[in-house]
């Protein structure tokens, strides 16, 4: 058996299409009128084709359950963050603590979508702040050979 996709089910597919591409670049790779597969392998369905689908009422499908998320990553966050301009925020950014900053925000569907820094560019963050590569083990909480593996011949 083989994952394939996550599936996601939307009110407005041609504004949840556009809100994934202006924002996290994904593009049309498949589509199916009332199902798109985006780049990364996620689906988006019409609310309408769902419930035919799963034959249950309208009643019992539920949107900003907040109990889910997708995630995505970029080496550019502050960039990233500078387009967010009117995207509803779940929570202010915040920064784990081991470093890696992450800001979470929903889609036009209240589905939450995180976008967080790879723990790469944290560690790079961290070495041109002045940690060594045994400093940066233990503010991150990771093993050496991990950082030594990010960061190889920087010391």
């Amino acid at each position: 058996m083989e994952f394939k996709n996550v599936l996601m089910v939307v009110t407005d597919l041609p504004r949840s299409v556009e809100f994934y591409h202006k924002y996290l670049g994904l593009n049309v790779e498949l589509d199916f009128g009332a199902n798109v597969t985006l780049t990364g392998g996620i689906c988006l369905q019409t609310r309408e084709s769902w419930l035919e689908f799963v034959q249950k009422p309208a009643g019992l499908l539920r949107f900003g359950g907040n109990d889910a998320e997708l995630y995505f990553e970029t080496e550019d966050f502050d960039s990233f963050l500078n387009t967010l301009g009117g995207v509803r925020l779940v929570a202010p950014v915040v920064e784990h603590r081991w470093g890696q900053r992450v800001v979470r925000l929903y889609d036009p569907d209240d589905h939450i979508i995180e976008v967080g820094e790879p723990l790469q560019v944290v560690c790079r963050r961290f070495l041109e702040s002045g940690l060594t590569q045994e400093g940066i083990a233990r503010r991150m909480d990771i093993p050496l050979e991990l950082v030594e593996k990010w960061l190889p011949d920087r010391d």
